[in-house]
């Protein structure tokens, strides 16, 4: 069965393109125009991956705002801004809104493409039939991959997937300091450092909301993160 992907658009002729590459790639895409249209068809059918402009229309950050709402819905549902706007503050407000990926429209195609295929892969890895090294428990915390779940003192811990990647990075070593590019090879994914700061910081901020004591991602200033603990 193909993968349904919907994109956020307000631009027909972008849209479009955009539409008519995936169409080739044996997807099945859907369009829309605006926010309304798209929270409209996603309440009766949520698509295996949204890419979204951050402009809507009269809303200039209505693709944020959607993000938000269906991050809410689906904390694990692959989303993509795909937009022209590039500044340092916008991709960052993105991922901290939860999006898994930020593209800017410079992207070629190809390279779109092979991101898009590389964040199926990661969802596909991680439904995966379940076995022992599949599960990690660290004291407290519980990663299930075959489930996508993560549980912190019994305690569900919602997160995307690239959070989720860059979390079992860390917690497979305890104690050993992951650096930056250590981080993104583990989420296939290519990322400045504010980025992947910004990541880390939605990860601390959502264990924290489940035990506002969580201390375990300690930070090696000029190195990188690890996970507190041993194996």
């Amino acid at each position: 069965m193909a993968r349904h992907i919907a994109i956020v658009e307000d631009e027909p002729a972008i849209a479009g393109n955009y539409r008519d590459a995936f169409t080739r790639q044996g997807y099945k895409v859907s369009v829309f125009d605006g926010r309304a249209a798209a929270m409209a068809a996603f309440a009766s059918q949520l698509p295996d991956l949204a890419i979204i402009d951050v402009g809507l229309g009269d809303e200039v950050e209505g693709g944020f705002d959607l993000c938000r709402d269906l991050r809410a819905r689906a904390p694990g549902l692959p989303i993509v801004f795909l937009t022209a706007r590039d500044s340092e503050l916008d991709v960052i407000s993105g991922l901290r809104l939860g999006a898994d990926d930020y593209l800017t429209k410079d992207i070629s195609l190809p390279h779109m493409m092979a991101r898009i295929v590389a964040l199926f892969r990661r969802v596909d890895a991680l439904r995966q039939p379940a076995d022992e090294s599949d599960v990690l428990v660290r004291g407290e915390l519980l990663i299930d991959a075959d489930r996508m779940s993560v549980q912190w003192h019994g305690r569900p811990v919602e997160l995307t997937v690239t959070e989720f990647w860059m979390l079992h990075a860390l917690v497979k070593h305890p104690g050993h300091v992951k650096n930056r590019q250590q981080l993104m090879d583990a989420a296939n994914v290519v990322l400045d450092d504010n980025t992947i700061t910004s990541h880390i910081k939605r990860l601390r901020r959502k264990f924290s909301a489940v035990d506002p004591a969580f201390d375990a991602i300690e930070t090696a200033y000029g190195m990188g993160y690890r996970w507190k603990g041993h194996s």
